[in-house]
């Protein structure tokens, strides 16, 4: 057994042909791997070349597509956004200048209302002002009359109650003469 030991110590492979320690680290067996390492890196060549690659890059391809398209749709929305907002505005500002003129001829016709109404109530109260000034003439003539009656009366009975006798025209002259002043 000592020479097989000693006979296998020279090759990686003992007398039944199985591996000693680590077959990769074999010089015998390098020739072998070297080939079969050419062969899987060719073949993985190929697969991805031919297989994964292209369809890779046709996703790739698919969402570039994708995203220019979604940013040319975002920047027309933008566009249209701009525009409505500029319409918009533009309809804000025609419809305050529309309420300013609809304020304007409400106000126009109120004032005209209400002149036509203060004319009318300054002529209602000329109207009664004049009536007011007949009236309180009237009334103030009516006194007049009914002091210078009563004080006409008031003389008489007091020229009767010191004893004397006054006729009932010098008791109206000597009223009127009072009330002249």
């Amino acid at each position: 057994m000592a020479t097989e030991t000693t006979e296998a110590v020279g090759t990686c492979v003992d007398a039944g042909g199985s591996a000693l320690g680590m077959p990769q680290l074999c010089a015998d067996w390098m020739p072998n791997q070297i080939f079969w390492l050419v062969v899987t890196l060719i073949a993985i060549y190929f697969v991805m070349s031919r297989i994964a690659l292209p369809r890779i890059g046709a996703v790739l391809a698919e969402r570039s597509g994708t995203i220019t398209n979604d940013i040319a749709a975002a920047e027309e929305l933008k566009n249209k956004a701009a525009e409505a907002e500029a319409a918009y505005e533009k309809a804000l500002v025609d419809a305050r200048a529309e309420a300013a003129k609809i304020v304007a001829e409400a106000k126009a016709e109120i004032q005209a209302e209400l002149d036509v109404e203060l004319q009318k109530a300054d002529a209602e109260i000329a109207a009664k002002t004049a009536e007011s000034e007949a009236a309180i003439a009237e009334i103030r003539d009516g006194a007049v009359k009914s002091v210078t009656q009563v004080a006409r009366d008031t003389a008489k009975e007091l020229v009767a109650a010191m004893g004397g006798a006054a006729d009932a025209k010098t008791i109206t002259a000597a009223v009127n003469a009072r009330m002249k002043g």
